[in-house]
């Protein structure tokens, strides 16, 4: 059987099992977690999987048998685990050119049926939220370019120039560097996209704004080397370690605790502006931005281009910031620790 273009690992990671007309079952991966709890943006690619399974399965004949979604907005109830996970969905809309469903992923202690997820109560729901739909034919209308760019410029317009695809080494006098992970052990998540920054990222300047290429490039035996998919860059739009590695620089200085931090996704809207073809894009590029941070609350601006600078996605994000403790399930208290049970 032929490897997915973002391989056999990632493909593994996102699979869904029908369980009847609007319910399906997962199994959350701890390779594609950070700390104990599965990354938002993995979990927004098996939702994303759900979304079209779903159309393929119970409603084949809409959206010309090529559903994709072009809209998602995610709330990150509670924290999930890895393990399994039942999926439901409800059609609000059925439409035309667009569809509406409404997503639950929950998570049992103990497992309810997996045939039966209507009997979980709602201490059970970890994430919910509406997937808007449409399909390529349908997708017809106005198409213009608009003035925006990527503002301040980053290094280089153009993915690193590297001397060997697989060795991953740049070219001399290159703007870009491979980014060193911190902490991978705990953002395992991470450590499944090879990610590169500028070289002088003028930290004191522009601390909120960060810039990333990124190819995919899963651990594992089934891993290796992949290509951006429309899955995969839901996953992409919440990985940024740059980004999070400043944020906790700041964070360490106001709340005195040791690194690593947890940023858990509390809210994740996502906006799929250019389907990617089949064989998918090795490299995307991604400018990270937050504005503002105020009481352990941060905002996450995300815009993913391709290296022609065309728009593929965008998304917001809410999350806290919140030490790791609360995460792998130590007793250390922090002084400013938040106390919401449901993180």
């Amino acid at each position: 059987m032929t490897a997915p273009v973002h391989t056999r690992e990632f493909e593994d990671a996102i699979r869904i099992t029908p369980l009847s007309s609007h319910t399906y079952s997962a199994d959350l991966s701890t390779q594609w977690s950070v700390g104990s709890a599965p990354n938002g943006g993995y979990i927004a690619a098996i939702l994303h999987r759900l979304s079209t399974t779903h159309f393929k399965n119970t409603h084949p004949a809409r959206h010309s048998a090529q559903p994709m979604p072009i809209s998602m907005q995610l709330s990150f109830i509670r924290r999930s685990a890895v393990g399994p996970a039942y999926l439901t969905v409800r059609d609000i809309k059925l439409g035309a050119r667009t569809s509406t469903i409404q997503v639950t992923m929950s998570q049992a202690n103990p497992p309810a049926s997996p045939t039966s997820p209507d009997k979980l109560d709602g201490s059970n729901i970890k994430v919910a939220g509406y997937i808007t739909i449409s399909d390529p034919v349908s997708e017809a209308g106005v198409t213009t370019p608009c003035s925006w760019k990527v503002h301040p410029p980053p290094p280089d317009s153009k993915p690193p120039q590297l001397s060997s695809a697989q060795d991953a080494q740049p070219i001399a006098n290159s703007p870009w560097k491979k980014t060193i992970m911190k902490h991978a052990e705990f953002r395992r998540a991470s450590a499944n996209t090879e990610l590169w920054e500028p070289v002088d990222p003028r930290l004191d300047e522009r601390r909120a704004i960060s810039d990333q290429w990124s190819r995919l490039r899963p651990l594992g035996q089934k891993g290796g080397l992949g290509r951006w998919t429309n899955e995969s860059v839901a996953y992409l739009v919440d990985i940024f370690p740059v980004a999070l590695g400043n944020l906790e620089d700041l964070t360490v200085k106001d709340m005195g605790v040791d690194p690593p931090y947890w940023f858990p996704t509390i809210a994740l809207n996502i906006d799929f502006k250019k389907p990617l073809l089949s064989g998918g894009l090795e490299w995307l590029y991604s400018r990270i931005t937050t504005k503002a941070i105020r009481n352990g609350r941060t905002d996450i601006e995300v815009v993913v281009l391709d290296e022609q600078g065309e728009v593929v996605a965008l998304a917001t994000q809410l999350g806290l910031i919140i030490p790791s403790t609360r995460n792998t399930g130590g007793k250390q208290k922090a002084a400013n620790q938040p106390k919401n049970a449901n993180l």
